[in-house]
């Protein structure tokens, strides 16, 4: 601590000294040298392009226990009764384009229903959401009216390496923007939960606060390295240890929003597995840890076309080696849909290669929508046939199979049915295909029995009409 604080005087003096030659050269450094007398530079070329976000969503008050209820909502109409309410949030942006594109984090922007975005020069935005996805934590932004804007060049992250100096650039707890130097810390941080799924990081030691999420990581030249999201903190201040998405990543966002899409579309692999661990890697003959074991196959899945099965340790994609699941599914998202990649596998101690296609999650067997009608107790019950696509849309495993859910209906919410819910058996019919739900439904009866899987969780309902 005493090193860092006789480091941050001494940069002061020097800045200090330099301030005169500094208000003039506006040239971004080039050499060692002139990064220690001051990050000015830097700042000045990169922090124009760096927002704040105010966004603002209603949340619907949860409803009391007879809210639905035909005979006990009349009843308990006042009671409990909970207002919808307005919340806030206050982050960071980055915009990667002159005509307005800003990328920030979903759990910044995501469902909100007003966005303003305020610049370094004070001017101020409208903004509406183009692409977000709550796994990845981004989203992509775009600012009404917005022309001939500052914007960051993004740099390659595959070529980050630790050591590298860099400056976080944000809004922390909403008072102002501030800048923070540190070094790249870690790189493949994995084991990290954010928004809906868990990410692949860059770490710096770069001072990252509340607010500073959505904000910019930039090297030394003002290329975008990364988008800050979180940090390990005990206390919700930063400790030193903070996280960004890598800029290869934020680039495949930048480009499918482009496109016009409005969700993420990451490449399919349809299988699951494991790190190697000590114990993994000593019956694999592997001198150290490393690598992936696939462990399940989905019939369909591009890797098992490509000639992999499970047991096989997959030790790089594209090149790039790969320890874990998530790591994994980083390196395809950001290669995109499209083409394929080299992929080196390891089977019964000798190192295999091949290529696999990039492919977007299949629609086999056909999802067939389905939506119960007629007098059926069942009416209004809406499902689709699970098959990747759909998996991929719902936040299933990629194994998953049977009936999803799409809305319980009338009847179906009274008795228990949730949107999500798996169904494995209706009556004594097993549950396979959307034509399965519509027969029973057809077939009707006085007693009913549902079984259904929820969040990994098997459950049944029986009740009378």
């Amino acid at each position: 601590m005493t090193r860092l604080f006789s480091l941050s005087h001494l940069c002061l003096c020097l800045c200090l000294v330099a301030a005169p030659l500094a208000a003039q050269d506006r040239r971004l450094p080039t050499s060692q040298a002139e990064i220690s007398l001051s990050f000015a530079p830097v700042v000045r070329e990169t922090a124009p392009a760096v927002v704040n976000i105010y966004a603002r969503r209603v949340v619907q008050g949860r409803a009391g226990p007879f809210a639905d209820d035909p005979f006990f909502s009349d009843l308990f109409r006042n009671f409990g009764r909970v207002q919808p309410r307005v919340q806030n949030s206050l982050g960071s942006g980055v915009i990667v384009s002159g005509d307005g594109l800003v990328v920030s984090n979903f759990h910044v922007v995501g469902q909100a229903t007003e966005i303003r975005v305020v610049l370094a020069d004070r001017r101020e935005f409208d903004a509406q959401v183009l692409l977000g996805d709550e796994e990845s934590d981004l989203a992509v932004l775009r600012l009404d009216g917005a022309r001939d804007l500052p914007a960051l060049d993004l740099r390659d992250s595959d070529t980050v390496e630790v050591g590298d100096l860099v400056l976080a650039i944000g809004n922390p707890f909403g008072i102002g923007q501030t800048v923070s130097s540190g070094i790249v810390s870690g790189l493949a941080r994995s084991a990290l939960s954010i928004g809906g799924g868990r990410g692949y990081f860059i770490q710096t030691d770069a001072a990252i606060n509340p607010g500073n999420s959505g904000g910019a990581l930039v090297d030394m030249q003002g290329r975008l390295v990364g988008i800050n999201t979180a940090i390990l903190s005990r206390s919700g201040g930063s400790n030193g240890i903070g996280f960004a998405i890598p800029a290869n990543l934020v680039s495949r966002f930048v480009d499918q929003a482009r496109a016009g899409r409005d969700r993420f579309q990451r490449p399919w692999a349809g299988i699951t597995g494991q790190a190697v661990d000590a114990g993994l890697a000593e019956g694999f003959g592997l001198d150290v840890p490393q690598g992936v074991v696939l462990t399940n196959l989905h019939p369909e899945s591009p890797f098992a076309r490509a000639g992999l099965q499970v047991g096989d340790v997959v030790l790089d994609l594209g090149g790039a080696p790969v320890n874990t699941p998530q790591e994994m599914l980083f390196r395809l998202s950001a290669e995109g849909v499209g083409g394929e990649i080299a992929v080196t596998y390891l089977r019964k101690g000798r190192s295999r290669a091949a290529r696999v296609a990039l492919i977007a999650p299949p629609e086999t067997p056909p999802r067939a929508p389905v939506t119960v009608k007629g007098r059926s107790v069942l009416a209004g019950l809406s499902v689709v046939t699970i098959n990747p696509a759909v998996a991929e849309e719902a936040g299933l495993p990629s194994g998953a199979q049977g009936v999803l859910v799409t809305d319980p209906g009338e009847v179906g919410a009274r008795v228990g049915l949730r949107a999500g819910d798996i169904l494995l058996q209706i009556n004594d019919r097993t549950v396979r295909t959307t034509g399965d739900v519509a027969a029973a439904a057809r077939e009707g009866g006085r007693g009913w029995y549902v079984e259904y899987l929820r969040g990994g969780r098997r459950g049944v309902l029986r009740f009378r009409v």
